[in-house]
């Protein structure tokens, strides 16, 4: 089973993918470790590797080339990065987003990262902004577009616990035979 968590930052993604891997017996695959073990590769910290990466697209098209391999070459995997569920495309099983309002992920990334709430709000809506226009320019991908997705949750709106008991159960309940309802994804270019 291959499934993708996906969602903004400060959205749930991490701690909803590690406990699905978890609940499931499956490996569990983060675009974010992905990134730092890629600036420990060129002797960066994650910081320095992020201000680099707004100026040389190659390394936001080295991630997802590694994300895209492993998408579509591993079974029993849990994949969680921005843009998993386009990455994996109908490799993926299930394909999951998360959300939640800017001023509920800005208090989340706030609390940790240590840092004001307006400062983070402000980062944080600069970053989605950047990405999008990212995303639109190297794959004609459309981040906005929540279509591709089997199960859209706003994450404010119930706990962690809460959130992962009900897509556990989803999981669970999902028939790999009924592809009727599969939303497959299409006009991507993978340019890595």
């Amino acid at each position: 089973m291959l499934l993708t968590v996906s969602g903004p930052p400060g959205s749930g993604k991490s701690t909803t993918a590690a406990g699905l891997a978890e609940a499931l017996d499956l490996d569990h695959v983060s675009g974010g470790d992905i990134f730092r073990e890629m600036a420990a590769e060129r002797d960066m910290t994650p910081v320095e590797f992020n201000e680099h990466a707004e100026t040389d697209d190659r390394i936001d098209r080295e991630l997802d080339r590694r994300l895209h391999e492993i998408a579509t070459t591993r079974e029993d995997v849990v994949i969680e990065s921005r843009l998993a569920g386009w990455l994996a495309g109908d490799a993926a099983d299930v394909r999951i987003w998360l959300d939640a309002p800017i001023e509920v992920r800005a208090a989340r990334i706030a609390d940790r990262e240590d840092k004001d709430v307006d400062r983070a709000r402000e980062e944080t809506r600069r970053r989605e902004e950047s990405e999008a226009k990212r995303y639109r320019e190297y794959y004609d991908i459309p981040i906005a577009d929540l279509s591709i997705y089997d199960v859209v949750y706003n994450t404010a709106r119930w706990g962690p616990e809460s959130v992962l008991e009900s897509i556990v159960s989803l999981v669970e309940a999902y028939d790999p035979d009924l592809d009727e309802g599969k939303h497959p994804v299409e006009g991507v270019r993978y340019d890595f």
